[in-house]
């Protein structure tokens, strides 16, 4: 007997086919796992609805806060500008306030000069202040002041006599005056002239501490017979450098 030919076994080959069915096996094994997940967390009291439904809520409270947050700033800038406006305004308003002051002080002295030239009495005083000038020194509460005397009346002679001082102002919230000799330590009490045009008179004094001066107080006092002293006081204002 003849031997036969070995069996011939035909097997058909889908790789794709196989590949399909383990990934619907693989999904369907997440797809089971994850319910059971969602399964035991609502088992446990969580609602995955209600936790969307809160984060979206949630959401709109952070924009709502967001927005106020933004327009607040909004207004601090605002308001930040606007309060640098006002103080550039204040310190323009503070400078002209002093310079009218200043001027109101000069123009107060000029007065008080052209008060001084009339005199009570008959006769006029033969001597007239000029010009008074006061500067701070480095000596604590130290001061130096010049004053020009001249004569309008008879220029051509020669007149003499003495001037005091004194300065007038508050200590302690009350009014006080001091003579020449407090105010030099008692080296002078008057300060003597003699010229024919005009003389500066330069004195260094020194005030006490508390003492806020107002005034300078002069009296020029000429040594001939029936000419009247001459009377003036000068406001207090120390010049700057």
């Amino acid at each position: 007997m003849a031997d036969l030919p070995p069996q011939l076994v035909v097997r058909a080959y889908a790789p794709a086919r196989r590949w399909f069915t383990v990934g619907a096996i693989a999904i369907a094994i997440l797809a089971a796992l994850y319910a059971t997940f969602e399964v035991g967390r609502y088992n446990a009291g969580y609602d995955s609805l209600a936790a969307l439904r809160e984060r979206g809520r949630l959401g709109e409270q952070v924009a709502e806060r967001d927005a106020a947050l933004a327009e607040l700033q909004g207004k601090l800038a605002h308001l930040e500008t606007a309060d640098i406006g006002q103080s550039r305004e204040r310190l323009e308003v503070q400078r002209t306030i002093g310079e009218l002051q200043a001027q109101v002080a000069s123009l107060s002295q000029e007065l008080a000069f052209y008060r001084g030239i009339v005199t009570q009495g008959a006769n006029a005083s033969e001597v007239k202040v000029q010009n008074l000038s006061i500067a701070a020194t480095d000596v604590p509460n130290g001061f130096r002041f010049r004053l020009t005397l001249v004569q309008p009346v008879r220029p051509d002679a020669v007149v003499s006599g003495n001037v005091v001082f004194a300065v007038a102002g508050q200590r302690d919230g009350k009014n006080e005056r001091l003579d020449l000799a407090a105010l030099t330590g008692g080296k002078r009490r008057e300060v003597p002239f003699t010229f024919r045009y005009l003389e500066n008179i330069d004195e260094q004094i020194t005030l006490p501490a508390g003492f806020n001066p107002e005034e300078l107080q002069v009296e020029v006092r000429s040594s001939r017979r029936g000419i009247a002293p001459l009377q003036q006081s000068l406001v207090w204002n120390v010049e700057t450098s």
